[in-house]
């Protein structure tokens, strides 16, 4: 029964955490008017919360692993008790950013449900499950929204001391509710980064949530000081608009993860990248509020969709080191929050727009979709390379001269050959001596007009053995109809010759 709930739990423990992450940014304005902010210092403030709340999502994925959701998610609520409160007693800038780097941790929460989460549930479902918990991140929306409003009836300090009792809720709730018997993985952590670290993908998938998941956070942090500033716009005008593009981009998750489990998820990413690579141009233009709009509210679709989809990929194609790998993509989407407020208020500041931010942002979407279509590609050249080394039957390549340009491990197990000792050289050394020279202009006579021939024939193996084949030779043809190379594969059947 236990295990039931922990997909709504965790889910809500992430609103709570992503609730605690964006205190500080929704509250500026009110805190503005206690404390003195220095307008350049505004995007490090609202950043700020995003360094620790990246960094921590390795070990707090790897920890999942080791000792279990219920555990993590209890302790992380613990120690988000000290900020909040010293916080809701800043001063000054110093004490805001000393209690807001320590907000991190509410971020970082988000790799320990990815980890959990997927061993309740059938792989082909992990997409939409992983897409369901990413829901959480509503909770940027719900203090984006609801903070303002409170602030203006009791202030911001006792807002900010609210969360203290929401916080001590979700204590007991993990406490009682949490699974005690969630299945443990002891792999040391470096063991783990040890062995995925070289991995092209890893770093691929990081790219692609550094865009997806970085341009939600970014915006989150961003639109509601932009909004007043740049369309004179009100606090809670500007807020109740941030909190739309969050809740689009956190509901249409999961229909990311969703399409991720129906279709092939690198073709989603293709279109996501796309949608950004567009969208972030008609931003740049500095369009009037009603295009903004527009370009704001495709970036989150595509934001949300795209984030769903990664983590789709990962326990795909990382399902042994799934918790380290969570922790790493999502670190690397956690600081893709980071960076764009800090470059959009560098450009600004140098230019008074926001015009190169956005087409900063346009041409890495540019380069991820190009990736996405190389990585997808490769793909199909991997499985293409697995059935050539996983066949039971021995498999030759060779150029229109006959020199042998690949052989599979089949191959090399049927003759005694080993690759680097045949390549280069002609079929003809595996020749028997037992076919006659009519036999093999036969066999040519029939590929040159056929494109093929099969049949049996005696061969050579490396000791000196004679066998009998099986064998099938085929021609691989350009467009205009050519021989380009030849393909053979054999199998051995002189038992079943004996036998016979």
């Amino acid at each position: 029964m236990i295990k039931k709930f922990q997909l709504p739990l965790q889910t809500m423990n992430l609103v709570v955490g992503f609730m605690i992450w964006v205190i500080i940014s929704a509250l500026i304005p009110f805190i503005q008017e206690d404390i003195a902010i220095a307008p350049e210092n505004i995007a490090i403030l609202t950043a700020i919360p995003i360094i620790l709340g990246s960094i921590l999502r390795i070990p707090l994925g790897y920890l999942a692993n080791l000792i279990g959701a219920r555990l993590v998610f209890t302790i992380s609520f613990v120690l988000l008790l000290f900020p909040v409160f010293y916080i809701s007693e800043a001063s000054s800038f110093t004490d805001l950013v000393i209690g807001g780097l320590f907000l991190g941790i509410g971020g970082a929460v988000f790799s320990v449900g990815v980890t959990s989460l997927p061993k309740y549930y059938p792989k082909e479902k992990h997409g939409l499950v992983n897409g369901i918990y990413g829901v959480g991140n509503i909770g940027t929306a719900i203090t984006t929204f609801a903070a303002p409003v409170i602030a203006t009836q009791i202030g911001w300090s006792l807002t900010v001391k609210l969360y203290l009792i929401l916080i001590l809720i979700f204590i007991a709730l993990n406490i009682f509710l949490g699974d005690r018997k969630e299945e443990k993985i002891k792999t040391p952590m470096m063991k783990q980064i040890k062995s995925v670290y070289k991995n092209n993908k890893l770093w691929l998938f990081s790219l692609f949530y550094f865009i997806t998941f970085g341009s939600f956070v970014a915006f989150t942090v961003y639109l509601p000081n932009f909004l007043v500033s740049h369309f004179g716009l009100d606090s809670v005008d500007a807020g109740l608009r941030t909190a739309g593009f969050i809740a689009i981009a956190t509901l249409i998750r999961p229909v990311g993860g969703w399409l991720g489990d129906k279709f092939k998820p690198l073709f989603i990413l293709m279109g996501v990248f796309f949608a950004i690579t567009v969208s972030a141009i008609i931003l740049a233009f500095s369009p009037s509020i009603g295009l903004y709009t527009v370009g704001t509210i495709s970036i989150a679709f595509a934001s949300g969709i795209g984030s769903g989809v990664v983590f789709k990929l990962v326990p795909t194609y990382f399902n042994k080191q799934a918790g380290t790998v969570n922790g790493i993509v999502s670190m690397m989407g956690g600081l893709g929050g980071f960076f764009p407020p800090i470059i959009l208020s560098t450009v600004y500041s140098f230019t008074g727009h926001y015009a190169i931010g956005f087409m900063l942002l346009s041409q890495v979407a540019l380069a991820s979709l190009i990736l996405v279509i190389w990585l997808y590609y490769q793909d199909k050249l991997e499985i293409q390379k697995e059935v050539f080394n996983s066949t039971g039957q021995g498999i030759i390549v060779t150029e229109t001269d006959g020199k042998i340009i690949s052989v599979n491990p089949a191959f090399e197990s049927l003759t005694g050959y080993k690759e680097e000792e045949i390549l280069g050289k002609t079929p003809a050394v595996l020749k028997s001596g037992k076919q006659t020279k009519e036999f093999y202009e036969k066999m040519w006579e029939s590929i040159l007009q056929n494109n093929q021939w099969q049949g049996e024939i005696w061969n050579r193996k490396k000791n000196g053995e004679l066998y009998l084949q099986w064998l099938n030779i085929s021609a691989i043809l350009d467009d205009q109809g050519n021989h380009i190379q030849y393909v053979a594969t054999f199998s051995d059947i002189t038992n079943h010759r004996v036998h016979q």
